[in-house]
C-alpha cells in the first residue's frame, strides 16, 4: 500500500496541478498521510529550478496549516477517545506530568520534529492533546517547515539533480545530527 502511494505521489508531479497536489499532500502529512511531499517537492523543483522557493513556500504554508489541523485533532479527540482510555487504566496523573514536561519543551520538540525525520503529524497532534501554547507551536512549525522545505529547495535550486541522491538518502540524517549537534551545545553551555 505505502509503495503504491510512493509511486502515486511521484506520478503527480509532472502534473499541470502539481502546485495544488503539494499543497494537499503537504497539508495532510502533517497531521494523517504517510508519505512526505519532499517526493513530490523534489522532482517538481528539478522540473522547474527557477520556481524553487515558490514551490517550497506552498510545501511550508500547506504543512503549517496541517499542523494546525493535527493540533486540533489532539486538542479534540483527546478529550473523546484518549481521557477515557487513560482513566481506564489509571494513568490521568502520568499524562498530566507528562504534558507539563512536554509544554515545557514543546518549542523543541516542534522544531526538532519539523526538520529531522521523525513524523511531524505525531507531535502536531500530541501539542494538542497537551494543550501545547498555539502562538508557540505556530512560530516552531513555521521555523521548523521553513527550513526544512527551503534548504531542500535552495540545494536543488544550486546543484540541480546532482543532489538529488544526497537529498533523497541523507537529508534527514544530517538534519538530525544537526540537532544532535544543538542539543549537545545547549547541554555542555548549561552544565559545564
Amino acid at each position: 500500500m505505502i509503495k503504491a502511494l510512493y509511486d502515486k505521489t511521484i506520478g503527480l508531479a509532472a502534473h499541470p496541478h502539481a502546485l495544488w497536489f503539494l499543497a494537499l499532500i503537504s497539508f495532510a502529512e502533517s497531521s494523517f498521510f504517510p508519505i512526505p511531499p519532499d517526493l513530490l517537492m523534489i522532482p517538481m523543483i528539478i522540473a522547474l529550478p527557477h520556481r524553487a522557493f515558490v514551490i517550497a513556500g506552498v510545501a511550508m504554508i500547506s504543512s503549517v496549516l496541517g499542523g494546525l489541523f493535527g493540533y486540533l485533532i489532539g486538542g479534540v479527540l483527546f478529550e473523546t477517545v484518549g481521557q477515557p482510555i487513560l482513566s481506564l487504566y489509571g494513568k490521568e496523573h502520568a499524562f498530566i506530568e507528562m504534558s507539563e514536561t512536554f509544554n515545557e519543551w514543546g518549542a523543541w520538540a516542534v522544531l526538532i520534529a519539523g526538520i529531522t525525520p521523525f513524523p511531524y503529524k505525531v507531535i502536531t497532534i500530541f501539542s494538542g492533546a497537551t494543550s501545547l501554547s498555539l502562538p508557540i507551536f505556530i512560530l516552531s512549525s513555521i521555523i521548523a517547515r521553513g527550513l526544512r522545505f527551503f534548504i531542500v529547495a535552495a540545494l536543488l535550486w544550486k546543484f540541480g539533480s546532482p543532489i538529488r541522491d544526497f537529498i533523497e538518502r541523507r537529508l534527514g540524517l544530517m538534519f538530525t545530527l544537526f540537532v544532535i549537534i544543538l542539543c549537545a551545545g545547549f547541554w555542555m553551555v548549561k552544565y559545564l
